[in-house]
């Protein structure tokens, strides 16, 4: 076990959803979505990581892996674990990558729909923005969990 709580990722090209949990703990908890831009690097990524890495007191990264519904590592799964390699190298902690098949059609199962509008018209982006960064909170602590639940239970499944 490492020192330190541990930072759930859900990496998405758009946002990046942030969870965080301790060690041996039993819950992980929603904490921030983090806006960016396509042109980022990794690197650009690490540093705005950094900051809740030191506030957080993280120990280890557990990012989610895009599996293809059957399984296989398509093109995001490899993108997404050069991404983590990259960001993990930088901060200087260790990785785990965790499946995180069906963890966003999840969030949006436990947080319900969209909220509707003025007058229940449809939503306004912004209305759309915060919820969608809801939601990859909400998954980031969906991936955690997952992970938190597998060592509880003595397999440290590592796709």
């Amino acid at each position: 076990m490492t020192g330190g709580n541990l930072l759930g990722i859900d990496l998405g090209e758009r946002r990046i959803g942030l969870a965080v949990a301790e060690p041996g703990g039993f819950s992980a908890r929603p904490l921030a979505t983090i806006n960016r831009a396509r042109s980022l690097t990794p690197a650009d990524d690490a540093r705005t990581l950094a900051r809740f890495v030191m506030e957080q007191g993280i120990g280890e990264l557990i990012v989610g892996l895009p599996l293809e519904a059957g399984g296989g590592h398509g093109r995001m799964a490899e993108a997404a674990s050069t991404w983590a390699r990259a960001v993990a190298d930088r901060l200087g902690l260790p990785l785990t990558m965790r499946d995180e098949r069906l963890s966003s059609h999840l969030a949006v199962s436990r947080l319900g729909p969209m909220p509707r509008g003025r007058s229940g018209g449809p939503p306004s982006p912004t209305q759309r923005d915060r919820y969608r960064e809801r939601v990859d909170r909400e998954a980031a602590a969906i991936i955690l969990q997952d992970e938190l639940d597998a060592r509880r239970d003595g397999g440290r499944v590592n796709p």
